[in-house]
């Protein structure tokens, strides 16, 4: 089996991912935290900026400070020993709030009345252009939302939850533009598009807020135990990809002119039915599959791989029905691990388990596909199967051979040596099937004493 005993609620965060979240968090951070101090670096100091080559991308200078604080805020937000970091997240926080708030009032026409963290002081200067305006917004937007992150409190939460989906929202309509202005779509130009290296900053901050939002809000889905969680991590990078390449393909006036409109037109559509479907039978057979896991799980003793009890009457219950119906004989073999207790006390119950573990393997070996095996528990094991009296005691006999060709490949201090008793009933008789497992039981005991006296 794949999938390991649930130990945390379906809701609760994945310990794996938010390890995984953490690394890329703190890769993300620094990676903007570097770029926004090279290009302070650059724009406040003539000298370095001489030094750098032609090529290298730089920050404007309000977004340079806004990365970097944001960047700071978010570092210090994820240090929880004392009360002082979290102050300074939060202060960190406002200020580039501040500052962008006060340059989108100079562009609607108000007059700024703050210029905190800012060297723009005139409404002049505040004025920008379409595509700086767009990352203004965003980082504005990014900052209110790690404020309201910031605070507990659950209608602060759901507020953060908005404020985080409303900045997805925003950078995932900065990237459409990026990826249709690079693709020559609608005529957009660099004056209506957010500068790239702005633009990677954005979506790197972004993902930060989200993840650490994603802790304890909504987008928790995303970092969960749960199937949900499972099928949403998986498909969420198709889903975001699909919607652009459907505009790409149909903006690309080339394709609309290789074939007539009303083809291409059908052809799209098509297309886009097909990738739909394939989108649904992939997360059904995901989900048909964890649904199989799950059941293995209830029905099934993780250490050997057999039917627990539950499992074992569900489909034994089947079997015997089965059996009756087509009025062939009905064998029930119950299994004891002998010494099992002086192997925990003597050597571990680690090598307890391995004898177990092995006891199954044989279990498994010895027995067609569909008998039915299980494991009671302990040192119980238990087979049900149409078998006639003599078949069942052929059974037995490969049993007690396939342990002692273990015993003979290997040097134990204890051998491996199973008690065994089975049962045989015809279909007419009207014992249930927990009856038989009850005689099959009696029947094991008695082997295992008639055992210990041979052995006296």
């Amino acid at each position: 089996m794949t999938l390991a005993a649930a130990t945390l609620p379906p809701g609760q965060p994945d310990p794996i991912w938010l390890r995984r979240m953490l690394v890329f968090q703190g890769v993300s951070l620094a990676v903007v935290g570097i770029l926004s101090i090279e290009s302070m670096a650059a724009w406040l100091i003539p000298q370095f900026s001489a030094e750098l080559p032609a090529w290298a991308p730089l920050l404007s200078g309000p977004i340079a400070i806004s990365a970097l604080l944001c960047a700071l805020s978010l570092a210090f937000a994820a240090i929880h020993d004392s009360p002082l970091p979290l102050f300074l997240s939060r202060l960190l926080a406002l200020v580039p709030a501040l500052g962008n708030l006060t340059i989108l009032l100079a562009n609607i026409g108000h007059l700024p009345t703050l210029s905190i963290g800012f060297p723009a002081a005139s409404p002049e200067n505040l004025v920008v252009g379409s595509g700086t305006l767009q990352a203004v917004v965003a980082f504005f937007v990014l900052s209110v939302g790690m404020l309201l992150m910031l605070f507990r409190g659950p209608w602060l939460r759901i507020t953060g939850d908005i404020i985080v989906g409303i900045l997805c929202f925003l950078a995932i309509v900065l990237v459409s533009q990026s990826l249709f202005g690079t693709a020559g779509l609608f005529g957009l130009t660099s004056e209506n598009l957010v500068q790239p290296l702005t633009l990677f900053c954005i979506v790197m901050l972004t993902t930060v807020v989200m993840l650490r939002q994603a802790e304890f809000g909504v987008f928790s889905i995303f970092l969960g135990t749960g199937i949900g969680s499972r099928i949403a991590r998986g498909f969420a990078p198709v889903l975001l990809i699909w919607p652009f390449f459907r505009e790409v393909v149909e903006g690309q006036s080339g394709f609309r002119h290789l074939l007539p409109e009303h083809f291409a037109a059908s052809i799209l559509t098509a297309l886009a039915v097909c990738i739909s479907l394939v989108f649904l039978t992939l997360i059904v057979w995901r989900i048909n599959e964890m649904e199989k896991e799950i059941h293995d799980l209830t029905l099934r003793d993780e250490l050997t791989g057999l039917y627990n009890m539950r499992g074992f009457y569900l489909l034994a219950e089947q079997t015997l029905r089965l059996a009756q119906r087509s009025k062939q004989p009905f064998s029930v073999l119950f299994l004891d691990l002998d010494g099992l207790k002086q192997i925990n006390d003597q050597q571990g119950h680690q090598v307890g388990s391995a004898y177990l573990a092995e006891t199954g393997e044989i279990v498994q070996a010895c027995f067609r596909d569909a008998d039915v095996k299980g494991r009671f528990g302990g040192d119980e094991f238990v087979v049900a199967g149409q078998f006639t009296m003599v078949g069942i005691e052929i059974a037995a006999q490969r049993l007690q051979t396939a342990a002692e060709e273990r015993n003979a490949k290997g040097n134990r201090r204890y051998p491996l040596s199973f008690s065994i008793g089975h049962v045989t009933s015809d279909y007419y008789s009207t014992e249930t099937l927990k009856e038989l497992v009850t005689r099959a039981d009696e029947e094991m005991y008695k082997d295992k004493r008639s055992r210990k006296a041979h052995r006296n």
